[in-house]
């Protein structure tokens, strides 16, 4: 492989800045631009201060390298980190320096993807780093961490392998009948083996929708009359002023979409909705429209009621609407004198948006409807990728099919064919067995410098 060199921290003016360099001539394309007063040597996993160099022989910045053997290197390849001081332009001339003097710009991931390549991670642990620098709240970088980690890596191939060592004991009995010593495979021991793998594929499976919610957040619509204080709530949540609050029903015409990550980690995608009542008005008629199409599509409803005028045949009517959502009834305007709660629900919040008061039991009440505190106890690994999920229902059904078959007294080599789809698909997982273009896919959505 060729030398590949990227810069590697964000974008824009910081304290350091990286740049990596990963290939067989990454120390020697140092030794053409580093100098340093003492011994020019670089010795394996240290750092080394000294000036970046141009071929003028013209100081550009003093730095830090740090030089690491291949195959003890994050790439498994020999690579050099320039550590400069963070100015983008400071970065983008030493760059340019190290491009010129051998190495060629890395792709997006590439660094990541040899990693992969040379062996010095499966394929779930170099998809977690994307999720780590991705990550929107603590429980989604944990969760990512514990991949990068390999837990989910070391448990799919504890499966697999369990899998196969089965599969070499059916196929053994079937090529090799005449053997005493070999031991006989019986249905029973078949079943058994096959029931617990898929329990534990199931498992993984369930986990997804504890990951679904960690890695793209809960799809959230407020819902409620006019003036009932959507909008507000919506400013609470975000803690800043992001739709206008008048007195005047109706203000909200439009919907208003945020992200917004709650004190407990979990991650809602807001929608502000236009409050739903008859109207004769055009415009407003239209956002009712889309509060609707918001309702539909939501994971949770935030139902949103007045508390100091009660609840009337217009809310019941909205109610009705939301009944059969995952769902929340929100009183509001608790601070006020008289506040009246006419209708019952397992889940209600009394709350105040000018106070704050109850939002703590608004965001305890969430992760009590999505069970996250729960699903998060029972699953050590928790699956966040779809394509993981996809290929462990895929596997999962393998089994399934296999286990039909030994019920229906089919013979054993048939069943074969079943648990061999499961462990490809298994491989697949770990990136033992997968196309380039997935691999490429997969590779493209990393940034480059990683």
């Amino acid at each position: 492989m060729d030398t590949i060199a990227a810069i590697s921290t964000p974008t824009g003016n910081g304290g350091i800045g990286i740049i990596r360099i990963s290939g067989n001539d990454a120390k020697k394309i140092i030794n053409k631009i580093f100098v340093t007063n003492k011994n020019k040597e670089l010795i394996p996993n240290s750092f080394k201060l000294g000036y970046i160099r141009n071929i003028n022989n013209e100081t550009i910045d003093q730095v830090l390298v740090s030089y690491f053997k291949a195959p003890k290197s994050y790439t498994g390849e020999d690579v050099c980190e320039i550590n400069s001081h963070g100015g983008s332009v400071v970065l983008k001339q030493i760059l340019e320096l190290v491009l010129n003097n051998g190495a060629r710009l890395a792709e997006a991931g590439e660094f990541t993807k040899r990693a992969f390549l040379n062996g010095k991670m499966d394929l779930t642990q170099a998809e977690s780093v994307m999720d780590i620098i991705s990550s929107k709240s603590a429980k989604e970088e944990k969760a990512s961490a514990a991949q990068l980690e390999g837990k989910l890596g070391n448990e799919i191939r504890n499966i697999k392998d369990n899998i196969i060592s089965l599969l070499a004991d059916i196929e053994a009995n079937i090529d090799y009948p005449e053997y005493e010593d070999i031991e006989e495979v019986k249905e029973q021991k078949v079943l058994s083996i096959l029931n617990t793998e898929i329990n534990r594929l199931d498992k993984l499976e369930k986990s997804f929708d504890a990951g679904k919610i960690l890695k793209n957040g809960i799809s959230t619509a407020i819902i409620g009359k006019p003036n009932v204080g959507k909008s507000s709530l919506l400013n609470v949540l975000l803690k800043e002023e992001r739709a206008i609050v008048t007195d005047i029903p109706g203000t909200t015409r439009d919907t208003i979409e945020e992200m917004v990550t709650l004190s407990n980690g979990i991650t809602l995608k807001l929608v502000d909705t236009a409050g739903i009542r008859e109207t004769t008005d055009i415009v407003e008629n239209i956002g009712v429209e889309k509060s609707k199409r918001a309702l539909d599509e939501a994971e949770l409803v935030l139902f949103l009621v007045d508390g100091s005028a009660g609840i009337n045949d217009e809310d019941r009517k909205l109610y009705n609407m939301i009944v059969s959502k995952p769902h929340i009834v929100i009183v509001n305007k608790i601070d006020l004198d008289c506040v009246k709660t006419n209708l019952q629900d397992n889940n209600m919040v009394m709350i105040s948006t000018k106070t704050g008061e109850g939002i703590d039991k608004l965001e305890e009440c969430i992760e009590k409807v999505f069970n996250i505190e729960k699903l998060e106890d029972e699953n050590q690994f928790i699956i966040m990728n779809i394509r993981h999920k996809d290929l462990i229902a895929k596997a999962k059904c393998g089994l399934l099919n296999a286990v039909s078959t030994v019920n229906s007294s089919m013979p054993m080599d048939i069943i074969s064919i079943d648990i061999k789809e499961a462990i490809d698909s298994l491989g697949e997982i770990l990136g033992e067995s997968i196309s380039d273009d997935i691999l490429e896919k997969i590779f493209k959505k990393f940034c480059v410098g990683k």
